[in-house]
């Protein structure tokens, strides 16, 4: 950065003074790209935890275990064969897991 050395030096008093002129503008800057929101509108789209869901229908489709894929016995999650990490007797287990 070039710095100009004939220019008119500022004692540390004039330079704080700026900078808290700068700091206060800056807030009313802020301050004023406030948007005015109503809040009674804003909680209307909120949707609760443990709201009542009596009413909806799931449209999932639950197909079995398939003869390519196994139960992690760490994570009870089904896997394809890929993610087996280790068979050690009945327990198997996922890459994530091991």
């Amino acid at each position: 950065m070039a710095t100009d050395y004939d220019a008119p030096r500022k004692t540390e008093e004039e330079q704080s003074e700026d900078s808290i002129e700068e700091l206060k503008a800056r807030r009313h800057e802020k301050n004023s790209g406030k948007v005015d929101e109503d809040e009674v509108e804003a909680a209307e789209s909120f949707e609760l935890p443990g709201a009542d869901l009596s009413h909806e229908e799931l449209s999932v489709q639950v197909l079995p275990r398939q003869s390519d894929e196994f139960t992690c016995t760490s994570c009870f999650l089904v896997h394809h064969r890929s993610q087996l990490a280790r068979e050690k007797g009945n327990q198997l287990i996922c890459v994530d897991c091991a």
